[in-house]
């Protein structure tokens, strides 16, 4: 199935349901909305592999070498085998060092991978009739539009930023004009409650100590 296939479903389903599409509550929809909310871990796997298939055909090699009685290309793998049971001996501390910290990055990399959900910065819309996936940096311009209207300062004097579960929303003032953070936040909170996004993030507001001065 195609990509424009897929898509085409996702607008049929959420059609002929009429609810409001969310990930993993309709199953036509859920691979989805998955694959454009988290990052593919394709790359990670295809690294894991090469390595993988490089080492044991390297290991394979050197024992067939040493089968039919020739010199190891590199090492001969009894030699290495000694050599790795007698660590640390035969070895400088610095690049016994070296060479663990290489390798505890390289465990890391993939244990990361593995264990973190790797999610996009995009949230879920609610619509009666498709799913609609926003990245979270439209939802920002949105909202700091909605905070730069409430506060009644100019875009300069805005900042938001939007994370999966929390929305911070920046403010400075203008120098002599009284900003409600009270305000700020209602305004915040009702433009969220219309987009609907999946997961709602909590909102918090930071007003500035000191102002801007104004035009």
């Amino acid at each position: 199935m195609t990509q424009d296939q897929e898509t085409q479903q996702v607008n049929t389903v959420g059609s002929n349901t009429g609810a409001s599409p969310v990930a993993g509550e309709d199953p036509a929809m859920s691979r989805i909305l998955r694959r454009e909310t988290h990052s593919s871990r394709a790359g990670a796997s295809v690294i894991a592999a090469v390595l993988v298939i490089v080492l044991c055909g390297y290991a394979l090699l050197e024992a067939g070498v040493r089968a039919i009685g020739q010199p190891p290309w590199l090492i001969d793998p009894t030699t290495a085998a000694e050599r790795i049971i007698a660590l640390p001996d035969g070895i400088s501390p610095l690049l016994l060092g070296a060479s663990g910290a290489v390798i505890a990055m390289v465990g890391l990399f993939f244990l990361l991978h593995s264990v973190l959900p790797g999610r996009r910065a995009r949230h879920l819309l609610r619509d009666p009739r498709t799913a609609v996936v926003v990245d979270d940096e439209v939802l920002a311009s949105a909202l700091a539009r909605r905070a730069r209207t409430a506060a009644n300062v100019t875009q300069e004097q805005v900042m938001v930023v939007v994370s999966r579960q929390l929305v911070v929303v920046n403010v400075r003032p203008t120098s002599g004009s009284r900003v409600s953070e009270e305000a700020v936040l209602t305004a915040v909170q009702a433009e969220l409650e219309e987009m609907s996004p999946v997961p709602m993030p909590a909102v918090r507001v930071n007003l500035a100590s000191s102002g801007v001065i104004g035009a």
